[in-house]
């Protein structure tokens, strides 16, 4: 999880700079593929998803902070079928070693993710969309609420809908994080150091989901699909 301190002068730099080096949009999410330049995966829409979402039922002991300097006013709420989540996005570069994450590009970067690849190397996440949870604790624990690694997660943000799986874990108290795939095909800056977005992000997990192979991010979307209209028909 990042911790982001920015002026505006600095914000408004660091969106010049990411400009400059992430011109597009669009991300690798399968090998050969590239993600949707507007990150409309499947057939649901964003408003039909965030229609069931507008009240909270909260399941969580507590509430989670969205950074480290910042008070704890976001709640896990339960649904039929799903948990969600509204917050902010920072930047998750975790995993394999690439051209853009890395320990240069990312002062935080850590070369391994809680869940990994059928092959058993960590997740890519510069060419994976994924969703960092907050490790058990307290407050809520994952898996007890039936979500679990690879499971399927559709992201929506400035009416646009990406389907991730859930790849990695976080601090017990923080929450809002996704893989650089996840941003950059949103229309988030992605860059791990000065990337994110402050608020505006929905997060809703299907319970009990699961792809397999947790890598195939095509699966992903055909899952979340198929879970979506099911999420919207039960609430």
């Amino acid at each position: 999880m990042r911790t982001r301190t920015l002026t505006l002068a600095a914000a408004s730099g660091a969106a010049l700079l990411a400009t400059a080096l992430f011109p597009s949009s669009s991300t690798a999410v399968t090998s050969g593929a590239k993600g949707p330049a507007s990150a409309q995966e499947g057939t649901v829409s964003a408003a039909s998803l965030l229609a069931k979402v507008t009240s909270c039922s909260q399941i969580s002991n507590g509430k989670y902070r969205t950074d480290e300097e910042t008070s704890a006013t976001i709640p896990v709420c339960g649904k039929n079928g799903a948990v969600f989540w509204k917050g902010d996005m920072d930047i998750d570069c975790d995993g394999q070693v690439t051209t853009k994450c890395n320990g240069s590009t990312d002062p935080w970067f850590q070369d391994d993710t809680a869940f990994h690849q059928s092959n058993g190397q960590p997740l890519r996440a510069d060419t994976l969309p994924y969703v960092v949870v907050p490790s058990s604790s307290s407050i809520w624990n994952y898996s007890s609420a039936g979500i679990k690694g690879g499971g399927v997660v559709a992201v929506i943000y400035n009416n646009k809908v990406e389907y991730a799986v859930v790849g990695d874990t976080g601090p017990t108290q923080i929450i809002g994080e996704a893989s650089y795939a996840t941003a950059s095909a949103l229309g988030i800056n992605p860059n791990p150091e000065t990337g994110g977005t402050d608020s505006g992000v929905t997060y809703i997990l299907f319970k009990n989901s699961q792809v397999s192979p947790i890598e195939n991010h095509g699966n992903a979307v055909t899952l979340g699909d198929s879970l979506a209209k099911q999420f919207i028909a039960n609430n």
